[in-house]
């Protein structure tokens, strides 16, 4: 069973082929589940970089690795993989809709409060 900062079996399975190697001569590389098992770890936690735990490597293998994922938009694809699956499975609910003030700035005229000031259209007197 997979720690709540590590991606299922399952995920792994969907987003598997985006992790693909680019080098085969040098060093041995690092596993990419466990590299992405890391920056997982480094999200939930909220540590910095050369805090993370050894058990996921040197926190700059997994940083240059997170930076390379970063740029080639391998983040966007595994978020839109894992997202289709999910509304595939319906548990994804598309009838909810949230917009708070955080998101969408509402204005007074909005509410009906009108503005501040002079009247805008005066009233014509003959």
């Amino acid at each position: 069973m997979a720690k709540r900062y590590e991606l299922s079996d399952e995920a792994w399975d969907v987003v598997a082929d985006l992790f693909t190697p680019t080098h085969t001569r040098g060093r041995p590389r690092a596993s990419d589940r466990l590299m992405l098992d890391g920056v997982l770890w480094l999200l939930r936690s909220g540590a910095a970089w050369r805090d993370m735990p050894e058990c996921f490597g040197h926190w700059r293998t997994v940083y240059h690795r997170f930076r390379v994922w970063r740029n080639r938009g391998t983040f966007d694809q595994m978020l839109k993989r894992l997202h289709l699956k999910l509304n595939d499975q319906g548990l994804i609910d598309l009838q909810t809709w949230m917009i708070d003030s955080t998101a969408v700035r509402a204005t007074r005229a909005s509410s009906g409060a009108g503005k501040k000031g002079a009247l805008m259209n005066p009233p014509i007197t003959l």
